[in-house]
């Protein structure tokens, strides 16, 4: 996962070049179904585990300590992740009321998490646990009625033949004298074998554009995978953390630690476009499992950002670093239940919503479902709120306490509720019915 790169404007221009020569991307039907889907279910986890676990301190370890390339592979013959547990992340997933799981099937060490045939660098040739991770939870998720995507870096500090960019330059790995080509034809026969081998994949989600920013004359020819992806699965969304403006070629657009729209992290700064929005964030700091990270955000801070990223039009992608042992980390696994109870109250204002009439304010959002506008009131000082409206309003209610909420009519210029005190709950929402 990019961690502070800021991409550089000039490499926009070449990187989406190629596209521009191809004919324009037509999704399929099913793609566009999937994409309605996408949208509605709001809310999913992503899941960074990988070798990188065993050291606690992050997924950027190998390149942050410059380790030497031969030396981190060593990690692997001792990777044993014996409490690891399909059936129950999932449950615990389910439980959040997320509806999809986003995992790492390979991040930027190279280290694959599925039994590739492309390479014996895999945890299933190379550890001692010999079980497929990716196979499991693909099985598991299937049997728990939750869509799978699979995140799958373009970088690997690993291998020889991918191009030098400007991380893991310190690991020892030999030169890169061979052409993209090789390393170009292993991604696509490893997308091959995860989107035939692991069901139905809802989406691959793609991170490590950004790593060739200093050299703008670079092409990481992104549009020739994307039409690989939809030839073999047409439904299957297609994401690219590369915080630019969507390619051609791409499903979501994908926004990193910050709602669409804002860029307090500085890697958001990229326009919103015309697809379907997801925000990854973490839920404590890290997104490789760090042992010394326990500040983990609270459950409102949490919803908060769910509840904010709807309004927003968009969706959640909440991050765990499982622990090297193969478990969820117990304060995650205690956030999944929080979410989950209160999405279990008041989903509906969620769930296949999209963003409301009202845009994004200091103290709250509005989503909108049919005839419903749903006011998520989320920091109020005040006891009325004014909400400027086209549409007159027939009737509005609490959800929190399923009472009618009094309001005032301003003529063409919206309405006025009446709260009655300053709302404390951890989301005050207000449901109202438009004419």
């Amino acid at each position: 996962m990019k961690n502070r790169w800021i991409v550089a404007a000039c490499a926009a221009v070449c990187w989406t070049a190629s596209a521009q020569t191809t004919a324009p991307y037509a999704p399929a039907p099913e793609n566009l179904q999937a994409r309605t889907a996408f949208q509605d279910a709001k809310f999913g986890i992503f899941l960074h585990w990988g070798l990188y676990s065993m050291l606690g301190s992050g997924e950027w370890t190998m390149t942050n300590r410059n380790i030497n390339y031969q030396e981190y592979a060593k990690l692997a013959n001792a990777f044993y992740p014996h409490d690891f547990d399909a059936a129950e992340w999932v449950s615990a997933i389910k439980s959040s009321g997320a509806g999809y799981v986003c995992f790492t099937t390979r991040h930027h060490d190279g280290f694959s998490m599925w039994d590739t045939a492309q390479t014996d660098y895999d945890i299933v040739d190379s550890t001692p646990y010999k079980q497929d991770i990716v196979k499991a939870l693909s099985d598991e998720c299937a049997r728990q009625d939750i869509r799978l995507h699979l995140y799958y870096s373009l970088i690997d500090w690993y291998r020889d033949d991918c191009p030098r960019g400007r991380t893991g330059l310190g690991t020892g790995r030999p030169g890169t004298a061979i052409s993209y080509e090789r390393y170009y034809d292993f991604m696509k026969r490893q997308l091959t074998e995860l989107l035939t081998d692991y069901g139905p994949v809802g989406a691959i989600w793609f991170d490590g554009v950004w790593d060739q920013d200093q050299n703008p004359d670079f092409d990481w020819k992104l549009r020739g995978l994307y039409d690989h992806i939809h030839a073999i699965r047409p439904a299957c969304l297609v994401g690219n953390n590369h915080h630019l403006v969507p390619f051609e070629g791409e499903d979501i657009q994908i926004f990193e630690r910050d709602l669409p729209g804002e860029n307090t992290a500085g890697l958001s700064g990229q326009e919103i476009g015309r697809l379907p929005l997801e925000t990854c964030q973490t839920m404590n700091g890290m997104w490789g499992y760090k042992i010394t990270d326990l500040d983990y955000k609270s459950s409102k801070t949490l919803i908060h950002y769910l509840v904010r990223a709807a309004g927003r039009n968009g969706n959640l992608l909440l991050n765990i670093g499982p622990q090297p042992d193969g478990k969820l980390p117990a304060t995650a696994v205690e956030r999944l239940r929080e979410m989950g109870e209160w999405l279990a109250r008041y989903g509906e204002s969620i769930y296949g919503t999209r963003g409301g009439d009202i845009p994004p304010h200091d103290w709250g959002v509005t989503t909108r479902k049919g005839d419903k506008l749903y006011v998520h009131v989320l920091d109020l000082q005040d006891d009325a709120l004014y909400l400027q409206l086209a549409q007159r309003v027939k009737s509005a209610r609490c959800l929190n306490n399923g009472e009618r909420v009094k309001f005032d009519t301003l003529r063409g210029k919206g309405i006025v509720l009446n709260l009655e005190h300053v709302p404390e709950d951890t989301d005050r929402i207000i449901e109202l019915t438009l004419r």
